[in-house]
């Protein structure tokens, strides 16, 4: 399964908009597939003081970085898994920033965290490219709004590409 239609405006919340935008081809899954071939590329040359680098003193580490694009895929997948399957009852959102004093970085080799990169990828691929139209149009409710499972593909692809951007200006990657 592949999709070729973009997100309709009734399919997502106004900020989700700001990723989903980001995403050029109409094919999420296909820039889903061509991400992971190239930022794991990117983090296999990583060094051990790039993996800690911060750009400013109260910004996140890139393996920090990393744990929350990691975190914020498996949330949408998975209200886009309980949406494709009509799962009508809403879900909450999520607070970034209450989640990173719990990444527990030091514990964390850049090894495992290439690791479950390509695991969660290839595991998101799976789930979206084998949804059907009728799936990837239903629509639920997810911090407190409307999203079809579609439109939180887009936004797995755009947050991704949202965060390269900034890894690539501010932390030289």
């Amino acid at each position: 399964m592949s999709t070729h239609r973009r997100p309709a405006a009734h399919e997502s919340m106004e900020y989700s908009k700001t990723y989903i935008r980001k995403v050029d081809n109409p094919d999420f899954v296909a820039t889903l597939k061509q991400s992971l071939a190239k930022n794991l590329a990117i983090l296999q040359t990583l060094t051990e003081d790039q993996w800690n680098h911060q750009y400013a003193t109260d910004k996140w580490t890139v393996k920090e970085v990393l744990i929350h694009i990691l975190d914020t895929e498996r949330i949408f997948a998975y209200r886009a898994l309980r949406i494709s399957r009509n799962d009508q009852l809403p879900m909450q959102g999520f607070e970034q920033n209450d989640y990173v004093a719990y990444y527990e970085v030091a514990q964390r080799s850049p090894a495992s965290l290439i690791e479950e990169y390509e695991l969660l990828r290839r595991s998101t691929i799976a789930l979206f490219k084998n949804m059907s139209t009728n799936m990837l149009d239903r629509i639920g409710t997810a911090s407190g709004g409307a999203f079809s499972a579609l439109a939180l593909g887009f936004m797995i692809a755009g947050h991704e590409i949202h965060h390269w951007q900034i890894l690539k200006e501010r932390y030289g990657l």
